[in-house]
């Protein structure tokens, strides 16, 4: 682990160095306030810091403060080293954001003790970060395809349907529904099902750009959310969706099977909601069911 060691006596920062190299830590050292700042300020800042209460050009309290006042869900531990032992100071240290505290000279012991304790308390902090984005993907993620679910692809559509108020865009939503995947399911099983779903997820995703959004509606429905510079773009779009299920050859549990999706358009440009966004994706949909099936259907509403 890299440790930040801000101190401005060269004497004692090369004792600290050394103590911390040789029980395995990567010492960087700052030789005052703005420089530990700085070291701070990098994208790869050390977790862990040993702070120097009296600095020139910013003291070791003016650091803390600047540093707390920055959001993070991983903020540095750090570790106040200072020669003042009057309870005052500490609990000023500590109100500034100091972790622990450390009064010099010294003792080698106590300071591998002390910054042990750092090391633990960054574990412990890391692990809730990892939980926290885990349960924030599950809570967003369908847990069979890996697309936006329900919720999530919807609360999408909000947002790129306020961005494109703003800046007066052209955005386009594709409802895709699976032909006759009742009769998949039916007759191959719903094992062989949830491996067409999870490959159709695979081909949405190969046949979108980075800024388009793709979500799993439920079932076998899904939604695709894609921006337009102009509305002429999501013809080819979604026609080469249409044709790349078409000609896929999906691997499932019960063997090689194909599938082809019915897609509706709805293209937008200013004025609508959600709901009626999604009920003209949807009526378009519904005509390209009743046309044949595998064909893109767009809708004939003005949005």
């Amino acid at each position: 682990m890299r440790v930040l060691i801000a101190e401005d006596d060269s004497t004692t920062r090369s004792m600290l160095a050394a103590v911390l190299k040789k029980e395995g830590y990567e010492p960087v050292e700052a030789v005052d306030g703005v420089q530990a700042w700085k070291e701070l300020q990098k994208a790869e800042a050390p977790e862990l810091v040993i702070l120097d209460w009296m600095m020139p050009g910013m003291e070791g309290p003016e650091v803390l403060r600047l540093l707390r006042s920055q959001p993070s869900e991983s903020p540095p531990y750090v570790l106040m080293l200072t020669s003042r032992k009057e309870k005052e100071e500490v609990i000023a240290g500590l109100k500034a954001g100091a972790n622990d505290y450390l009064a010099k000279p010294f003792d080698s012991g106590e300071l591998l003790a002390r910054v042990q304790v750092g090391c633990r308390m960054l574990e412990l902090q890391n692990e809730l970060v990892k939980s926290r984005e885990i349960l924030a993907y599950q809570a967003a993620h369908d847990p069979l395809t890996g697309l936006l679910n329900h919720k999530a692809i919807l609360d999408r559509l909000h947002n790129e349907l306020q961005r494109a108020r703003r800046h007066l865009e052209v955005l386009s939503v594709g409802m895709c529904d699976i032909d006759k995947f009742k009769a998949v399911n039916d007759i191959y099983g719903h094992q062989a099902g949830d491996d067409v779903l999870i490959e159709l997820a695979r081909i949405l995703t190969g046949c979108c750009r980075e800024y388009d959004s793709i979500g799993r509606l439920g079932g076998e429905e899904f939604l695709i959310i894609a921006p337009m510079r102009t509305d002429r773009g999501a013809a080819s779009l979604f026609d080469r969706i249409r044709r790349s299920v078409a000609e896929a050859r999906i691997m499932t549990r019960s063997g090689v099977l194909s599938v082809t999706v019915s897609i509706g358009v709805a293209a937008y440009a200013g004025g609508d909601t959600v709901d009626g966004f999604l009920s003209a994706a949807d009526a378009a949909l519904y005509r390209a069911k009743e046309e044949g099936r595998n064909r893109v259907v767009f809708s004939d509403r003005s949005l």
